[in-house]
């Protein structure tokens, strides 16, 4: 059984093979995504995988810009392609998984950002993101609901 550490691991792998393949997002999930949750039978684990893959090719170009928007002394061709991918993974996050504690997704991101680029990536995705979430809570676009999260608004 998959957790979602794993799963957004996994979504990375296919996002970014996804960014240099050209394949179709169909064919890089019918590659990556679906093979990895073949043995498991948690359907939820198998729809976040999908749900966050496809939103996040979805959202790529707004979120490429909002990353943009939020690089101090640093320029977008620069920047990584392992650590933009994770910056739209975790703007995805923000934006389509209500559900999820934007620390957690925070969180989440740094760590994928030491595993599979460079230690010093965790502080530089930590930066991008808190700076991107303060700009969506801005324009009122993090709605989160349940336990201990951002509640929307009754207006």
């Amino acid at each position: 059984m998959q957790n979602r550490r794993e799963t957004r691991e996994v979504v990375l792998k296919a996002l970014y093979a996804a960014e240099l393949s050209g394949e179709t997002a169909d064919e890089i999930s019918t590659k990556i995504i679906k093979p990895s949750f073949e043995a498991d039978d948690d359907k939820t684990i198998k729809e976040f995988a999908d749900k966050l893959f496809y939103r996040a090719l979805n959202i790529k170009e707004e979120a490429t810009i909002m990353v943009a928007d939020n690089l101090k002394n640093w320029e977008l061709d620069r920047l990584a392609a392992l650590d933009r991918i994770i910056l739209i993974m975790g703007i995805t996050e923000f934006l389509h998984f209500d559900d999820i504690p934007t620390k957690v997704t925070i969180n989440e991101c740094i760590e994928l950002a030491k595993k599979y680029s460079t230690f010093k990536s965790g502080k530089f995705v930590n930066g991008i993101l808190e700076s991107a979430l303060r700009s969506l809570k801005e324009q009122d676009r993090v709605n989160k609901t349940g336990r201990g999260l951002i509640q929307k608004r009754l207006s």
